[in-house]
């Protein structure tokens, strides 16, 4: 399981620990950097989705005003006048 900030807890026997430990502190440090790396790429890539949202929002408006206005230009009544 991985506590609040996403660190790994695992049980370690009493009697186990430093006995045969091929997996040292270092290693935990080296995969909690990589981590930490691949959260912030995450946390960038839904920051450009999030801006791109936005921006096809404001696209996808802009052709609907440009439609409704060549409709009336045309003298069409609009087909969907919903947003």
């Amino acid at each position: 399981m991985s506590g609040p900030n996403g660190d790994l807890s695992m049980p370690v026997d009493a009697g186990a620990e430093g006995e045969n430990d091929s997996f040292g502190e270092a290693e935990y440090a080296a995969i909690n950097s990589m981590l930490d790396q691949i959260n912030s790429c995450l946390d960038h890539l839904e920051e450009k989705n999030d801006h791109l949202h936005a921006r096809l929002q404001e696209l996808l408006e802009s052709n609907r005003q440009t439609r409704l206005e060549f409709q009336q230009q045309l003298g069409e009544a609009p087909s969907d006048a919903s947003p």
